[in-house]
């Protein structure tokens, strides 16, 4: 997809993006993100995220769901730091302007801790900022960055260096709208006295700039920094010609090319030839490296078709985490008063350092480490048994302390993703017998189960067996056996249970049942390794991972076929 050897109108302005485009402000900038979006909720912007179905891309589908769940980055954005802040707020707010500006805000609190982390893109940009200086064109920047970022990282790059190729700029607080309302780009052309035109390109690395530029009026080049494929290019771009970049661009010194063209179409065009002034060959950035995926995959798997699907309700089929986590805050200051600080495990027989470090940490301060609400991916089961390990006794009081401060939270229940319910009535009609296990008490699953979706879901399961419908709870199998035992099946393999949690796979592969992980918290390959270490002590593994619904279906019907 990328071509330079097209001729693209004289430019007589070339206005650059900033983060992504002429600098790396990554580390800051997710840093500052990771920060401001556990505050979604106090901001009041968790109902102000789009509609899954009002969604622009299927990429941008995960994201609203997954910071809906979470309150964070998806791993995958993580690993691959390709996506900006900019970019984030469209695709979870739409266009939304109110709520993008207060999101933007709660960043800009959140950046004034970090900023100052940057450096040139890639290398060689500062002497290629003088290269097109030196053929006459005026060169500026437009940015929804502010401006007391931006002049400071000005400062800083290069130390300085940069400075003095810049004619205009314009940021977000100069003017009223951000990308991708065009007024960035005016506010920086009327600083010198320019129109928009053809003769303007504007340089950015997202989808964002490419709609920015052309609401503006002036040519758009997208520069593919991130290194995207052409596949992926062409399913950004896709064939709606107003957003289609009029030129791509993987290197500045491709961007060189695109200059180089039209002096050799028009001669004369510059003030200098654009061959006289460019610097010597700078290499490309290099692609990020790719995201390691689990190796338990559906493709490789090698499982028995199931008479019975059974499956874990909270994180799984269900989305609770709000109640839970604000019931965990509630109770751990109690734990001292009950005992239970003195019945925690030794760190030292943990199965992670990760797993040692919240058992001292709630030691010693009596409530969950920040990064574990911050992370929101271990559920309250999970949480039990790397605070007490066997002590049955422990987790038992544990669980009834929970329940008491839960019923001060419990009410709200989403699902975990929007198809749910459908999936459920398919697999009712190949035909397979449905079922859920649960640690909630019964109080609350009947509660959950019937307010979902404002209809509820009662028509939807064969049986259901909750945590105080047995003597021992999740990871012991007996609920999985009684709810076999209900459906009138012999217990094996044939007998699915599916759960987000170490618990649940525990407690499945205890029972002889196959043991499918539902990834929807998006661990990679290496956390995976983590949570199931597969030694003498810790010897359990999934059968199999998913990451979503969508790739369970399709490993159900393999199955079946």
């Amino acid at each position: 997809m990328p071509n330079t050897k097209i001729i693209l109108p004289t430019p007589k302005v070339v206005l650059f993006d900033w983060h992504g485009t002429l600098v790396d402000t990554l580390d800051a900038m997710f840093e500052a993100m990771e920060e401001m979006l556990p505050l979604l909720e106090d901001l009041d912007l968790v109902k102000h995220l789009l509609p899954e179905k009002q969604c622009r891309t299927q990429d941008d589908v995960k994201l609203v769901r997954y910071i809906r769940i979470y309150r964070r980055l998806h791993p995958k954005i993580l690993a691959e730091r390709r996506i900006s802040r900019t970019e984030i707020f469209n695709a979870i707010f739409g266009n939304n302007v109110k709520a993008k500006a207060i999101a933007h805000d709660a960043y800009n609190q959140c950046y004034r801790n970090y900023f100052g982390k940057v450096h040139p893109f890639q290398q060689g940009v500062g002497d290629y900022l003088q290269a097109i200086k030196q053929l006459g064109i005026k060169v500026g920047i437009a940015t929804n960055r502010s401006r007391e970022f931006l002049d400071h990282e000005l400062d800083i790059v290069e130390q300085g260096r940069w400075k003095q190729f810049f004619d205009t700029s314009a940021c977000a607080d100069d003017v009223s709208d951000y990308k991708p309302d065009p007024e960035v780009i005016n506010a920086s052309l009327a600083a010198i006295n320019r129109m928009p035109s053809a003769h303007t390109w504007y340089i950015g690395d997202s989808y964002l700039d490419m709609v920015t530029a052309k609401n503006a009026g002036v040519t758009a080049v997208f520069y593919n920094g991130a290194c995207w494929d052409n596949r992926y290019l062409e399913r950004l771009f896709g064939k709606d010609n107003a957003v289609i970049p009029d030129a791509i661009v993987n290197s500045f010194d491709e961007l060189m090319n695109l200059l180089s063209n039209i002096d050799t179409a028009t001669p004369a065009s510059f003030a200098k030839q654009a061959e006289q002034v460019r610097p010597i060959h700078y290499p490309p950035p290099e692609p990020p490296p790719q995201r390691i995926e689990p190796d338990w995959h559906p493709s490789v798997a090698d499982i028995t078709p199931p008479q019975a699907i059974l499956f874990d309700w909270h994180a799984t089929l269900v989305d609770t985490l709000d109640a839970m986590y604000h019931a965990v805050d509630d109770m751990l200051p109690e734990m001292r008063e009950k005992g239970l600080l003195d019945r925690l495990v030794d760190p030292k027989q943990s199965k992670s350092p990760e797993d040692a470090r919240l058992v001292e940490y709630v030691q010693s301060y009596s409530q969950l480490h920040p990064k574990v609400k911050a992370d929101r991916k271990i559920s309250r089961t999970d949480i039990f048994e790397v605070l007490f390990g066997n002590d049955q006794d422990a987790k038992q009081l544990a669980h009834k302390i929970f329940n008491f401060h839960y019923r001060n939270h419990y009410g709200t229940v989403l699902p975990f993703e929007p198809q749910v319910r459908n999936l459920l009535i398919g697999l009712r009609a190949l035909p397979i017998q449905i079922g859920v296990i649960t640690n909630r008490d019964r109080e609350f699953f009947e509660h959950e189960l019937a307010a979902v979706e404002g209809t509820g879901w009662h028509d939807l399961f064969d049986t259901n067996v909750c945590g105080d419908d047995t003597a021992l709870r999740k990871p012991h199998p007996d609920q999985l056996i009684k709810a076999a035992q209900e459906l009138e099946l012999e217990v094996s393999t044939d007998i699915w249970y599916v759960g987000d949690s170490t618990t649940d796979i525990i407690a499945a592969q205890k029972a002889g049942m196959t043991a499918v992980f539902f990834n929807g918290a998006q661990w990679d390959a290496p956390w995976l390794g983590k949570i199931f270490p597969g030694t003498e002590e810790f010897p359990h593994k999934p059968d199999v991972v998913v990451n979503d619904f969508s790739e369970f279906w399709a490993l159900v019907l393999a199955c079946l076929e």
